[in-house]
């Protein structure tokens, strides 16, 4: 059930994908991501976590660079993914759009990282009429820690 209204073929796909498999476009903020696997530790057997969002085409990071590294450094050997069609014009990489999708899928490719929080992604809700976070597009996924 998601909080806004889209365009349907906007998510192409949800699953569990290993780590190898997504491109990170952005730096993370140490700090940020060592707290999430701090706080993450503290669930016993299992944790629910939102998926992370990947263009389904190259599967570089849109949104959930902090979540997907914590994933990786506690050592889970799938990441839960939604696939987004990431140039419909549903999504933007920002209200001001400073960098574009060519670029941000660039950067994630040949790991030319962007600093933290350079994208902000949102998407076009269709109801309110405004642009929302894109995380909005994000499934809850529960993860075991013993696999």
């Amino acid at each position: 059930m998601y909080s806004i209204s889209f365009e349907k073929n906007l998510v192409e796909g949800l699953s569990l994908i290993s780590p190898k498999m997504i491109h990170p476009h952005e730096k993370v903020i140490d700090e940020k991501t060592s707290l999430l696997i701090n706080y993450l530790n503290t669930f016993n057997e299992s944790i629910v976590v939102s998926s992370i969002l990947c263009c389904s085409k190259s599967m570089v990071i849109i949104d959930g660079h902090h979540r997907f590294f914590a994933l990786k450094k506690l050592g889970f050997k799938k990441i839960p993914v939604t696939k987004l069609d990431y140039f419909s014009n549903q999504i933007k990489t920002g209200l001001k759009e400073n960098f574009s999708k060519n670029q941000i899928i660039d950067c994630g490719l040949k790991k030319e990282f962007l600093e933290p929080k350079s994208t902000s992604h949102v998407v076009y809700c269709n109801k309110s009429k405004i642009w929302e976070p894109v995380i909005l597009l994000s499934s809850l996924f529960k993860l075991n820690f013993k696999n």
